[in-house]
Order: C-alpha cells, then sequence, then structure tokens
C-alpha cells in the first residue's frame, strides 16, 4: 500500500513561504527578516525558523551576517543574464574543442560527477553543494583540452551563477529537465557529435536564462 504524503514541517512551511515572499517582490532584496516576528506569525519556537532561513541561505535568497540577523537577497537578473552569456559563449566553444580529446576514463569521472549530483538534486538534499557538482560535472569535460586560464574564468562565472542555478532548479520541473540534457551532453560526447554538444550547450544556457526570467517575473 503506497505511503501518503507527509506534511510539511514548520520549517519546511516557513522556507515556503519566505521564498514565495522573496521571489514574488514582496519582501525586497535586503530587507531584514526578524525571527522573533517569523516566529509569532507561525505560533512556533525560533528554532524551525533558524532551520527555515539556513535552508533559504543554501538556495542563495537569503544572506545570514553575525550581527545584521539575517536578510534577503538581492536578485540582480540583469547580471545574472550577462553571466549567462559569457557561460554560453565560453562553454559552447570549449564542449567542441574537447569532444575529440575526450578519453572514456574523462567521460566516466563525468558520469560518476553527474551520478552524486543528481543524487542530491533528486532528494533536494546538499543544497549548497548543487553548484560545486555542477562545476565539477562540467569541468570534466572540459579539463582534457588544458586550459588553465580560462578554466579560471569559467569556475569563476559558475560560482556568480550560483545562487540563480538553485533558484531555476528548485522551481517547476526544471530539475529532471536539466538532469536530461547532461545525460544527453555525455552520450553526445561518448558518439564524439560535436555539433550536437555544441547545440545542447547553447540549449542547455538557453534554458537557464529564460527559466530565471519566469522565476523573477521579467
Amino acid at each position: 500500500m503506497p505511503q501518503s504524503k507527509r506534511p510539511p514541517t514548520v520549517a519546511q512551511a516557513v522556507a515556503a513561504t519566505i521564498r514565495e515572499q522573496i521571489l514574488s517582490g514582496e519582501i525586497s532584496g535586503g530587507e531584514p527578516l526578524r525571527q522573533d516576528a517569523i516566529a509569532k506569525s507561525f505560533g512556533s519556537s525560533i528554532i524551525p525558523v533558524r532551520e527555515a532561513l539556513r535552508q533559504l541561505e543554501a538556495e542563495g535568497l537569503v544572506e545570514l551576517h553575525p550581527r545584521r540577523g539575517a536578510v534577503a537577497t538581492k536578485l540582480t537578473l540583469d547580471k545574472a543574464l550577462e553571466w549567462i552569456h559569457l557561460r554560453r559563449l565560453i562553454e559552447t566553444d570549449l564542449i567542441g574543442q574537447a569532444i575529440g580529446k575526450l578519453s572514456a576514463e574523462d567521460l566516466e569521472k563525468a558520469e560518476e560527477v553527474l551520478g552524486r549530483y543528481e543524487e542530491a538534486m533528486d532528494n533536494h538534499r546538499d543544497i549548497d553543494t548543487w553548484s560545486a557538482l555542477n562545476w565539477e560535472f562540467h569541468a570534466a569535460l572540459y579539463t582534457p583540452l588544458n586550459r588553465p586560464e580560462i578554466m579560471k574564468v569559467l569556475a569563476t562565472l559558475h560560482g556568480k551563477c550560483d545562487r540563480y542555478v538553485r533558484l531555476q532548479l528548485l522551481t517547476g520541473d526544471h530539475i529532471a529537465r536539466a538532469e536530461a540534457e547532461h545525460r544527453e551532453l555525455i552520450e553526445l560526447c561518448r558518439k564524439r557529435d560535436k555539433r550536437g554538444a555544441k547545440a545542447l550547450m547553447q540549449k542547455h544556457t538557453d534554458g537557464l536564462e529564460s527559466d530565471l526570467k519566469e522565476v523573477l517575473n521579467v
């Protein structure tokens, strides 16, 4: 007999409410989030509120400061779109150059990283590690080119896109689509389909851009 879905915990309910208020603009970027007031509105103690805020920090929607407390993150879409554009230019070029140099071991490593990334995403676990796993997966496909300076620039761009990628993945069916595209990319690399891999990388970054515009109601 299938198990019924568990009701959300207080921390999950608090996180869901604040997440929606930030994304809808009801809570502005830089606005303080008073833990005692939030706890009072939910009729709870401070403990689940702290847990919720840590969750939202991992999603990139809240910043926790030792003295100032919690504040809503300022989401700067224009900058995010610029970073994504640079990623599109660099990564489309890199995958086209790297595809002929990838060994079976390189593809196995990329697939192993992707397995860990998918497990974390499917279980909504260790959200603060998603960006690092995403970068590790992509880097595994580009490393055979031996372009250390370009990789430094690209690693920085991935870091800047961190909270936006997590925000994208945590809404709609974007996790399933991201996983499917990553799996397809590995298969295209295995087949040495340069044109297909470059087209998919273009599609992958275009999708991120479109999703963010949708999520942020732009």
